[in-house]
């Protein structure tokens, strides 16, 4: 037994090191766009408008795509499928860095080199195909947390793998912001190459690295591991379901499950504030703080470096240690000071020393990313590990729905004469408020949904 644990372990911290790796890379070709927004509106003359299309257009196909990988991460190779969606978001970036190239026999550029509606359609709808390919990143790796790890330590572990998010995020900003302060704004196409060439790289790795469940390196399935440690507490071992049982299960337990739902309508409110800093504070820090880029990409960097790491991390410990793995309770009170310092942030004096506004962004950071970690957790709990991919999938179409709103709604807004940042905030504020309400109307619900999946089971297996 103690060397079946030794391995387990091993298998363990590879597998969450791997999946942190992995989606880091994918950050890389995700957020690099966020970070090249102010570049590509001066080099390329496009609008706020247009750019916030084509982010709204990018998070919705992304949703919709985390929904239909969810459940295929839950019936086929989640390794293959997370390999596959890097390698082929390379190829996409690679096409947005050269696509003014192809001005030579498309017309893509006018007379000043600016972007005509042709490179328009162009790059927004490879942006869209990203988002499409993106969906193969999240529902894998919620699986892959919820087969390798216990619904008892699934908040910490998940939390340390969510940091990857703000690791990803924070470099790909930085290292955007770096090139575009070293070779200046013209050269917005270096942030899309380079950050491809890296992920390559790291898709490589991650296929090497990963396996899809401890039975396929010889280990027992995770409650049986469980069992052996706590008899007394350990759920039962979950066997395969297939066909119309999985079909079944997946409606009862996700579609029809009225916390997956709540916690779906919540999750659409987080991402708004998560949204609002992560893919306009580069421009809001420059065009309404008056910062400059470089420091502007510095400070949202450091806000996921920084304040969405530790808040990750925080919040997961918290949950498991004082919280008996109740992470909705965290996420109601992680949401409420998050829009706090963010409504602190938007009324600091524009003679503020930079540093504030540094210090409340950061501080949004730490507290948006504890609901954003933990409610993709509350996902897999609910839903159990059996359908753990297709319920992250399915409230992943409302996370990225919030792109409606933080895309080409707060584009609008900030380009609307009279409007302007001051609208985009104070929208941001009002959903942050709505999803402290809509957490706190859960504090009272059960830590997970096993005891419900056996009662779905039994009914199940009656019926069949």
């Amino acid at each position: 037994m103690d060397h079946t644990i030794k391995k387990y372990r091993y298998w363990q911290w590879r597998t969450l090191i791997a999946l942190m790796v992995g989606y880091i890379f994918y950050y890389f070709l995700r957020k690099n766009f966020s970070a090249a927004i102010p570049a590509m509106e001066a080099s390329l003359g496009l609008s706020k408008v247009q750019l916030g299309t084509f982010l709204t257009l990018n998070g919705i196909v992304y949703g919709v795509s985390r929904m239909i990988n969810g459940v295929l991460a839950d019936r086929y190779s989640k390794r293959k499928l997370m390999t596959l969606g890097l390698l082929l978001s390379c190829v996409i970036n690679l096409a947005i860095c050269f696509s003014p190239k192809m001005n030579g026999f498309l017309h893509l550029l006018d007379s000043e080199g600016k972007a005509t509606i042709g490179l328009v359609y162009l790059i927004g709808s490879l942006w869209v195909l990203n988002g499409y390919v993106h969906g193969m990143g999240y529902p894998p790796c919620a699986a892959l947390m919820a087969h390798w790890f216990k619904p008892s330590e699934l908040a910490t572990k998940q939390s340390i793998w969510n940091a990857s998010h703000s690791i990803g995020a924070g470099l790909v900003i930085a290292l955007c912001g770096f090139l575009l302060k070293r070779f200046g704004y013209s050269a917005w196409n270096l942030c899309f190459i380079v950050p491809a060439a890296l992920s390559f790289v790291g898709a490589i790795a991650l296929y090497v690295a990963l396996r899809d469940t401890p039975s396929s390196v010889g280990l027992p399935e995770i409650e049986e591991l469980d069992r052996e440690e706590n008899k007394d507490n350990a759920p039962a071992a979950q066997e395969q379901l297939t066909g119309e049982s999985f079909k079944k299960f997946v409606n009862k337990m996700v579609f029809r499950n009225p916390v997956i739902w709540i916690v779906c309508i919540a999750d659409f409110c987080v991402y708004v504030i998560r949204f609002t800093i992560l893919e306009w504070g580069t421009s809001f820090l420059t065009q309404y703080k008056g910062l400059d880029i470089a420091l502007s990409a510095n400070i949202v960097a450091c806000s996921e470096l920084i304040g969405g790491v530790l808040g990750t991390l925080a919040a997961g410990w918290v949950t498991d240690k004082f919280l008996k793995n109740r992470t909705l309770r965290t996420c109601a009170i992680c949401t409420l000071a998050a829009t706090l310092c963010f409504a602190i942030f938007w009324r600091l004096p524009h003679e503020a020393h930079w540093i504030w506004s540094a210090v409340f962004i950061i501080l949004s950071a730490f507290f948006i990313y504890g609901p954003q970690a933990l409610l993709g957790v509350s996902c897999s709990q609910y839903a159990t590990k059996r359908a753990s991919g297709s319920a992250n999938g399915f409230c992943g179409v409302f996370c990225y729905g919030a792109t409606l709103i933080s895309g080409i709604g707060f584009g609008f807004l900030a380009d609307r004469p009279g409007l302007g940042w001051n609208a985009v905030f104070v929208v941001a504020i009002i959903f942050g408020i709505l999803g402290t309400l809509i957490l706190a109307s859960l504090w009272k619900a059960p830590a997970d949904g096993y005891d419900k999946a056996e009662k779905v089971l039994a009914e199940i297996n009656t019926r069949n």
